[in-house]
């Protein structure tokens, strides 16, 4: 456990400034509780640092990140930057906050709440009790690769991407994902399109090898097409999926939808040295500034932060079980909310989570 840990906050655009703030309390309330001091320090980025700056992400928020502990960001765009060249759109400063801070890990977790089974798209008795992980690299693959272009062959236009990864890129994402599900419930499903792509065979050995310090780990490979199948078929069966950019970028959106409640999903963004923790969900910009947006998301981004960076995984586990209980309860904010239950604002859901972790 750490003593103390410097944090960027990030509040960004719409409704990001107001979970933020939700998050920072229950923070507030994580310190008291175990003696942990947070140091908070807010910067710009996305188009409220465009507004003062003009500049998505402004050096001076790049410099405080470095020096951080961690990054809490909330949430980038809206339609009012929509306009701008691609160069300077918020979400810019969102892919380069990730790249300076070579965070190669994005960790997506898919748990499915028993308060809000009937949310999701899939039968009760396949939805019940879900709780997987997918671990994406997130600085290679198809999205980083050269050659890359649009140009004219044979009087056509030609669009061509390279799906390529380094041995040193798959060794380090494969050790993350073991060392996670060693904690977990030790299984990792590795998926890659080893049977059509030289880059996927290349994958496959790697993670073998890689997979021999692990013995205590199981290990099963998936090829992609089949995985977003069992998601939907059994997707109790999966613990830690570990994939590459193109595939993890996929598999983890079809992973939140699988629980029904999106607007719930946390993430982290991890590397050697670096860790950015955000919600899955947008600025919803047509809410922000009403006191109704829904904070759990960003609260459960705080609490990973608390586990993989903080090294208290008991804060986290409170954060989480104090959430399970105000669910339970019928608190909804109104994107989760349903006839029978209390819908509730930002601060209220906020209090009320507060009051099941002091």
């Amino acid at each position: 456990m750490k003593k103390s840990c410097k944090i960027t906050v990030l509040p960004g655009d719409g409704i990001g400034p107001e979970i933020m703030e939700s998050a920072i309390e229950v923070l507030k309330a994580i310190s008291k509780k175990y003696g942990i001091n947070f140091e908070f320090h807010e910067a710009l980025i996305g188009g409220a640092a465009i507004d003062a700056t003009g500049d998505p992400l402004p050096e001076e928020t790049l410099k405080l990140a470095k020096e951080s502990d961690a990054v809490l960001l909330a949430a980038v765009g809206g339609e009012k930057w929509d306009n701008l060249p691609t160069d300077r759109r918020p979400e810019k400063g969102l892919l380069k906050i990730r790249k300076e801070l070579d965070l190669f890990a994005n960790l997506r977790p898919g748990k499915a709440y028993t308060a809000l089974l009937d949310a999701s798209p899939l039968k009760e008795n396949l939805i019940k009790g879900v709780d997987l992980l997918v671990i994406r690299e997130l600085t290679g693959g198809i999205y980083f690769g050269e050659p890359r272009g649009i140009e004219e062959r044979n009087g056509e236009k030609v669009g061509y991407n390279t799906m390529i990864y380094y041995e040193h890129e798959i060794k380090r994402i494969a050790k993350l994902a073991f060392d996670i599900a060693r904690n977990r419930r030790k299984k990792v499903t590795s998926v890659d399109k080893a049977n059509v792509l030289e880059v996927s065979a290349v994958w496959r050995e790697i993670v073998t090898e890689v997979h021999a310090e692990y013995q205590d780990v199981e290990l099963e490979h998936m090829y992609v097409d089949n995985c977003a199948m069992q998601l939907v078929r059994r997707p109790k069966d999966f613990d830690v999926i570990v994939t590459g950019n193109l595939f993890g970028d996929i598999l983890s959106d079809e992973a939140g939808a699988l629980t029904g409640s999106l607007g719930m999903l946390p993430s982290a963004s991890i590397g050697e040295r670096y860790a950015l923790y955000e919600p899955v969900h947008g600025s919803a910009p047509d809410i922000a500034g009403q006191g109704i947006a829904n904070p759990i998301a960003m609260i459960l981004s705080a609490a990973m932060m608390l586990e993989i960076t903080c090294k208290l995984p008991e804060a986290a586990r409170d954060i989480e079980n104090a959430i399970d209980k105000v669910l339970e309860e019928g608190y909804r904010t109104g994107d989760i909310w349903a006839p029978g239950t209390k819908k509730v604002s930002t601060k209220e859901m906020t209090k009320a989570i507060i009051k099941y972790i002091i």
